[in-house]
């Protein structure tokens, strides 16, 4: 690879090693018209052959970078694993179970470049591919959430967001960080931007989440946001005399 990385796309995936190939295709392809990006998967402690279908891709895609947590550390640790390491001003993050379509990605960039004012953009599915049970549970934990924190999200759940990247460094880090970072960037005084986004079946592999699990993490995790939101006082005018 040569030339500035402006874009870095990351994934964070554990036991996907039937999807990982198919879908760093499929990035590739979404950002053949930008040149200066890289793909970055984080391999969450995988019990199965991902690392070694991503390390196998390499030579195919020039711009991908692997890297590997020895153990399973959740998915928010895998975000920010790859947001440290990125070379990019502008982070695309998506699941890795090929749900989310790589096609949406120029899409969501475009919408972050035009407004200087924007800290984040995020996904909002449309006609969600998930089974009737947990797109309830979504449903019922989104109006919750928005009722306590006032962030306007109704889908947080979408693991496909654009964000500039020292912002995320700026935030206060906490696993399951990533279900709240709507609310955690309007709170350092960015706007937020929603745009309507594909949603496709999983082909492969299970989820690692259960409706009961996501709902128990997420209510103590809403606790600990809302004292974010009152205890902090805004951002800064720094002037250097």
């Amino acid at each position: 690879m040569s030339g500035e990385i402006a874009i870095s796309v990351v994934v964070p995936v554990k036991d996907e090693a039937g999807n990982v190939g198919p879908l760093a295709r499929e990035i590739a392809a979404a950002l053949t018209a930008r040149p200066g990006h890289e793909i970055l998967f984080i391999d969450d402690g995988s019990g199965d052959d991902t690392a070694r279908a991503l390390t196998a891709l390499k030579t195919e895609i020039p711009q991908l970078r692997v890297l590997r947590h020895h153990r399973n550390l959740g998915q928010s640790r895998g975000i920010r694993t790859g947001v440290q390491a990125a070379r990019g001003d502008m982070i695309v993050t998506l699941d890795g179970d090929g749900q989310n379509d790589p096609a949406d990605i120029p899409k969501l960039l475009a919408v972050l470049e035009a407004d200087a004012a924007l800290g984040l953009v995020s996904g909002v599915r449309v006609k969600r591919r998930d089974t009737s049970s947990r797109r309830l549970a979504s449903r019922l934990g989104n109006g919750f959430r928005n009722f306590m924190l006032k962030d306007g999200a109704t889908d947080t759940g979408c693991g496909l967001k654009v964000f500039r990247r020292q912002i995320f460094l700026d935030l206060p880090y906490f696993d399951h960080i990533h279900r709240f970072l709507i609310a955690l960037v309007l709170r350092e005084g960015w706007q937020v931007r929603f745009v309507p986004v594909n949603h496709r079946p999983r082909l492969s592999g299970t989820s690692k989440y259960t409706n009961f699990g996501r709902l128990l993490v997420s209510m103590q995790d809403l606790l600990g946001v809302r004292w974010l939101q009152r205890r902090y006082r805004g951002r800064a005018t720094v002037e250097e005399l």
